[in-house]
């Protein structure tokens, strides 16, 4: 390959790199008054990189590469690849790069300042403003008609509005009278979090713990606090997750870690001859979430890992837990109840989150839903789906960062992950038989050494769901993940689901 085309696309992922570093800052230890500044700097640098990326010579390079017959085929699909890209880019003006990096900055800013004051009508004027940046991006990028795929390609490549309605829905349809029919026959379980104290320090070292078990590399990587936990970075050799600490109640940050350390894992497993080209990364968003959910829920809800990790948690929190067997932990996490927080969310729930944020901010794109209208629009939906009512706009429509952040087609990748992990994780019980055992022992590095193998070496080379098929022989599917559900709550709650 072309020794200018190589070096071009090392500087784009430095440039990527350096983007990451400064967002990951934002989100943790950025000076309150140095918001402006930052969301000016990340416009410079989106547009350095946006220049560099639709340059008439990378074009050209390109072009030339995809003629060549002597290529690799890793060379090839980081051609195929980085093509791809750059069509999409090319098709959007620089001035638009910069005014969607600059609003995205301070509506970040009046976020914060809105979930504070629990009022939206502080965020809505910078959330219409984003909006509208997006509108005109989607329509640069072009489309058949639905603005919103033009987003979700950058998320989810190939899927579409048109094939996404579908699985949502009918995952909905299953998953609301699933929900009806746990509430009503889960057995009282006690407030561990009622009341209770579990200092900062304790939760702290206890993820870090996790972190090291997991096989995650805390010499290429690192842990912070933030108000949404997030994985970001620079390199594969720089990954930085966060977590939340609540001390009145552990869970979001044992489950924000693992969760964050799925990511961070996937991030930190490229192979080392991709890490200056664009074949180190993932190939859709929603296959990166399957790394995060698989970890999260398919293991750190399961049984066979608090077995083991429960002592241990349990010498942690020595007053807290004093009265609280293993049973009773392992019924309160995956206790099964409509809750306001998507992040806090058992997994028959989750999706019912999902669902609502990607009905609404269809609407949005699509211009079919007045800003002034959204907060009540998601608490009927959180009425209907869940059967609760939001008893303020932090813990409604200003609970995620997500569209402060601009990623709309991004939600619907969590869903999507949870699919792929369950078909995935179905996979790993087949080639591991003692997958169960290994956990039970705390022993997770199996695990992690069979996804590194399977998925997370290949990074870009194939789409997401071939590289599934090529995992599991089969495609996109729900039946994976609902035959889990049914088989695991089933169990815990004594009916057939």
């Amino acid at each position: 390959m072309d020794t200018w085309l190589l070096h071009r696309m090392r500087e784009l992922r430095d440039l990527q790199g350096v983007i990451g570093l400064a967002t990951w800052d934002q989100e943790t230890y950025l000076p309150a008054k140095a918001g402006p500044a930052r969301a000016s700097q990340l416009s410079t640098l989106r547009g350095l990189y946006h220049e560099r990326l639709v340059d008439p010579r990378l074009g050209d390079a390109l072009a030339q590469a995809a003629t060549q017959t002597d290529l690799s085929e890793d060379a090839r699909a980081m051609v195929r690849v980085l093509t791809r890209e750059r069509d999409r880019q090319v098709r959007v003006p620089g001035a638009l790069v910069k005014a969607l990096a600059e609003a995205q900055g301070r509506s970040l800013h009046a976020w914060r300042e809105a979930r504070t004051q629990k009022r939206f009508s502080l965020f809505q004027p910078h959330l219409a403003c984003v909006l509208e940046l997006r509108r005109e991006q989607a329509d640069a990028y072009g489309h058949d008609g639905e603005r919103y795929d033009a987003l979700l390609e950058g998320y989810e490549p190939g899927m579409r509005v048109a094939r996404l309605t579908p699985v949502l829905t009918a995952l909905r349809e299953q998953l609301i009278p699933m929900v009806a029919t746990l509430a009503s026959a889960q057995r009282a379980l006690p407030a561990l979090f009622d009341g209770r104290r579990y200092p900062q320090d304790a939760q702290w070292a206890f993820t870090m713990r996790l972190l090291k078990d997991v096989g995650f590399d805390l010499e290429a990587g690192r842990q912070d606090l933030s108000i949404h936990p997030f994985t970001g970075g620079t390199h594969a050799l720089d990954v930085r997750l966060t977590t939340h600490v609540d001390e009145s109640n552990p869970l979001p940050a044992l489950f924000s870690t693992i969760h964050e350390a799925g990511h961070g894992l996937y991030e930190q497993g490229f192979s080392p001859e991709h890490h200056a080209t664009p074949l180190a990364a993932a190939p859709s968003m929603g296959l990166h979430e399957s790394q995060s959910r698989l970890w999260e829920n398919l293991v750190g809800r399961s049984r066979p890992f608090w077995e083991h990790y429960y002592p241990h948690l349990r010498a942690a929190f020595p007053e807290a837990l004093a009265d609280v067997d293993v049973d009773t932990f392992h019924g309160v996490i995956n206790h099964v109840a409509p809750s306001f927080i998507r992040i806090d969310a058992d997994e028959v729930t989750y999706n019912l989150h999902i669902a609502l944020r990607y009905e609404l901010e269809l609407l949005l794109i699509r211009d079919a839903l007045p800003l002034d209208e959204l907060p009540a629009a998601w608490n009927e939906r959180m009425r209907h789906y869940l059967g609760i009512t939001p008893p303020d706009d932090t813990r409604g429509v200003l609970q995620d960062i997500h569209w402060a952040w601009g990623e709309f087609g991004y939600f619907p990748t969590y869903t999507l992950g949870n699919l792929y992990a369950a078909s995935l994780h179905r996979a790993a019980r087949r080639a591991l038989p003692d997958l169960e055992g290994h956990v039970s022992r705390g022993e997770l590095l199996p695990l992690r050494d069979w996804l590194r193998t399977h998925v997370h070496a290949h990074g870009f080379r194939t789409p997401a769901e071939e590289r599934v098929r090529d995992i599991t022989g089969q495609g996109l599917t729900d039946a994976d993940f609902l035959a889990y559900l049914r088989d695991k709550y089933g169990a815990l709650s004594g009916v057939a689901l």
